[in-house]
């Protein structure tokens, strides 16, 4: 071999040797790339499974509420189930009232005895249920969150101006909630 022979060997193993470079530069590149779709992809699913993991806590959270809401419902229900029973028993306590005020006029002691008997076990079960008397009596403030003013008068005095002259029916309380407000005359 000649000089020359070796001399074209030689460029064109060189430019062989670029072409090699070349397409493995083009690899490279496409391998860079394809690592940078993989990467994208990956990134795409991280906010896929992120997204997901937000829509299940938001749902989690919402049935969470749900289920607090409803149980409160439930007590709240129980509480005052026989709400509508006491409500309708509250005439027959008022009459009560008024028989044991008429009967204590009268001779017959025994009688008496034996309403107010049946009057404080009645009333004793229906304390046992919640109920309460809301106190309200002559000379009270007047609150009108309290108090149903049926009406108003002149005060008799000055302090009265303001303030409960009469209870003319009573007011009851069922847990935190007042069933039946007492009814009440007020000075002006």
């Amino acid at each position: 071999m000649n000089k020359k022979d070796k001399n074209i060997e030689e460029e064109l193993s060189e430019t062989i040797s670029q072409e090699d470079i070349l397409e493995n530069g083009n690899g490279e590149q496409e391998e860079v790339v394809n690592e940078e779709n993989e990467l994208t992809e990956e990134e795409q699913l991280r906010e896929d499974l992120a997204k997901e993991k937000d829509k299940f806590l938001r749902l989690f959270a919402e049935f969470e509420n749900y289920k607090r809401r409803t149980s409160k419902e439930r007590m709240e229900l129980f509480k005052t189930a026989g709400q509508e029973v006491i409500v309708s028993l509250l005439p027959v306590l008022d009459d009560f009232d008024r028989a044991l005020k008429e009967l204590s006029k009268s001779e017959d002691k025994e009688m008496f005895k034996g309403v107010e008997l049946i009057n404080g076990k009645l009333k004793e079960t229906l304390k046992s249920k919640g109920l309460e008397n809301v106190e309200a009596k002559a000379g009270d403030t007047f609150d009108a969150e309290i108090h149903e003013a049926i009406t108003q008068i002149p005060a008799p005095s000055k302090k009265m101006k303001g303030k409960v002259i009469d209870v003319i029916e009573k007011g009851f309380r069922l847990g935190d909630r007042i069933i039946r407000h007492p009814k009440v005359v007020v000075g002006n």
